[in-house]
């Protein structure tokens, strides 16, 4: 039988006739190439409503109201590429929570993080929030190189007084596990045992640095870490040394 989707209202005109002339379900179907079951539903609207169109409006009841669907609109459009409020509002009460800390302080503090350094500009994927039909206007286009490019993905971790080894990391994934045995034992720990129990560690958000594991690790290393609100990478200063090893 045909795998036919749909059928317009001029051939199911022409089935309920068919069936109206007295031919069996069996024979239309298979005259019109058509699912014995689909004409069978057919002739059963057909006796309940007397109608041989498709019911329109059919299939679940919307769950947003017009205006709601107005305003999921205009919020795609004003959110675009912005950091979600919450997102904001937490980076804000971070700095309210830290604002007295002291040069001491911040100097028992060791900021990490893992960057990626492209020859090309950008060769990741960047996603946005546009209308239908818009994909080409300029405001939601962004150059890119047409040809692969190498890369290479480093982790690194600098204090006022001091700073890590440029880890290569290798395949550019970083694991929980792989974060574990290259990055923690191997560099973080020299310094929790250089700067002693005040000594504090920075790292992000990134799943890899929050699984159960990485913080077993830390525990049994009586390494404290410094609470880090999501997705605020401008205020973690080795931000300025990538940005240096990227020109």
């Amino acid at each position: 039988m045909s795998s036919r989707h749909h059928i317009d209202d001029f051939i199911r005109g022409r089935i309920i006739g068919k069936i109206e002339e007295g031919r069996k379900i069996t024979d239309v179907a298979r005259e019109f190439d058509i699912a014995h079951s689909v004409v069978s539903r057919l002739r059963k609207s057909f006796k309940s409503t007397g109608m041989c169109s498709r019911r329109h409006g059919g299939g679940r009841v919307r769950s947003t109201t017009p205006a709601e669907d107005r305003y999921v609109v205009l919020s795609a459009k004003r959110n675009r590429r912005t950091t979600a409020q919450q997102h904001r509002t937490a980076r804000l009460q971070w700095c309210r929570e830290h604002h007295n800390w002291t040069r001491q302080d911040w100097a028992c503090v060791l900021f990490s993080d893992e960057n990626r350094f492209s020859l090309s500009s950008d060769c990741r994927h960047q996603l946005i929030w546009r209308e239908s039909g818009t994909a080409y206007r300029p405001e939601n286009i962004q150059e890119k190189d047409r040809y692969p490019t190498c890369s290479i993905m480093v982790w690194a971790g600098i204090m006022i007084k001091g700073r890590t080894r440029l880890h290569v990391v290798a395949n550019e994934t970083m694991t929980g596990q792989r974060y574990i045995d290259e990055v923690l034992p191997p560099h973080v720990r020299l310094f929790r045992g250089a700067v002693g129990d005040k000594f504090v560690f920075m790292d992000d958000n990134a799943k890899c640095h929050r699984t159960l594991a990485v913080q077993d690790c830390l525990d049994s290393e009586g390494i404290q870490r410094l609470v880090w609100p999501a997705r605020s990478p401008d205020l973690n200063p080795i931000e300025n040394v990538w940005d240096a090893l990227g020109r």
